[in-house]
């Protein structure tokens, strides 16, 4: 099968093409990694030579997917788009990347960096910091931080942010999991931990300056909320990107597919019905084509009632960290800026 087409993209639409002259397939249809409506239609149609399947434009600048396969014994395939050689990286595997012709990287990207250096802390953990300096530092934690480091550039972003001066110099803790959907589901003894090791072996590395900012994505984000109610004093910030705030009222899809989802869901609940004894500034980013927008909107009116300072971003993307990296800037500098220079 020779493939010589790709994705053909304007503002309002995007036509994918498989080129297929036997045809050699029984079938293609797109697996889009994010969230449409069920009655959108998937399924290619064979036309002169080509499968092809036209959509219209979903409510994001640019949209991860891959292929799905169907040959004549039955089997299935996944794979990248062929014929598209724009790629995003993945805690799962790469995907196909169409930018719509508003899309515009962050430029940052492309700015001065001061130099870093890192540290292991620990098994799980490291520490990057800014060279040269030993004098105390405020300290960002980010929960999956190899995958934040790697796929979003977390600590590239804090290097460009503070040779810019939009960032005071600061320190970045990321933070390895074990079994995430156990750890990081609302777990009491991962919060311990946080508490009791991890947090007071990174102070023992290195002087901490002003208030903690935990960071988090999808259960990653969860925990970092989870941890602040159960240890109120731990952060003095709250960075949450499509954080997964399951609630049985507008999740119900996950109670089965996730073996955690009745500790997660009550947890929510217990949100919701008490007010902590400790708020902190907190910004939420979900995009605004992936499942978990729904709860955190429900989750970001729950803080804002409960006197957070709270803000919810909601970003043209879905859930990944390319979407989760776009909205570093402004919204992650300005929750920094406010907590690290009140």
């Amino acid at each position: 099968m020779v493939i010589d087409t790709g994705p053909i993209v304007t503002a309002d639409s995007v036509t994918f093409r498989l080129p297929d002259d036997g045809p050699d397939l029984d079938g293609a249809r797109l697996l889009p990694a994010l969230s449409l409506p069920p009655e959108t239609e998937l399924d290619f149609t064979h036309t002169e030579g080509t499968w092809r399947l036209t959509l219209d434009r979903p409510p994001v600048h640019r949209m991860e997917y891959r292929f799905q396969l169907r040959h004549p014994s039955g089997d299935l395939e996944e794979v990248c788009d062929p014929a598209n050689p724009l790629r995003a990286p993945g805690a799962f595997g790469d995907k196909s990347v169409v930018e719509f012709p508003d899309y515009t990287a962050p430029s940052w990207l492309a700015a001065d960096r001061v130099e870093g250096e890192r540290l292991e802390v620990r098994d799980g953990v490291t520490l990057w910091s800014p060279a040269g300096p030993d004098e105390p530092l405020p300290l960002l934690v980010a929960h999956d931080g190899p995958e934040y480091d790697e796929l979003a550039g977390l600590t590239l972003f804090s290097a460009a942010m503070i040779q810019a001066g939009r960032l005071p110099s600061h320190r970045v803790a990321l933070l390895s999991p074990g079994d995430r959907d156990e750890e990081y589901s609302a777990n009491p003894a991962h919060a311990t931990a946080l508490r009791r090791t991890i947090l007071p072996a990174l102070r023992t590395a290195a002087r901490v300056r002003g208030p903690v900012v935990g960071m988090g994505a999808s259960l990653g984000g969860l925990a970092m909320l989870h941890a602040h109610r159960r240890h109120p004093g731990l952060f003095g910030g709250l960075f949450l990107q499509s954080a997964s705030f399951l609630d049985i009222a507008v999740d119900a899809h996950e109670a089965e597919r996730f073996g955690r989802f009745e500790r997660v869901d009550a947890f929510v609940g217990r949100v919701r019905r008490r007010r902590p004894s400790r708020t902190v500034p907190t910004v939420l980013t979900c995009g605004l084509a992936e499942e978990n927008l729904a709860n955190n909107r429900r989750m970001a009116a729950v803080l804002d009632r409960q006197d957070y300072p709270v803000r919810l971003v909601e970003v043209p993307d879905a859930h990944n960290y390319v979407g989760w990296r776009d909205a570093f800037d402004p919204a992650l500098v300005d929750l920094l800026t406010q907590v690290w220079t009140s």
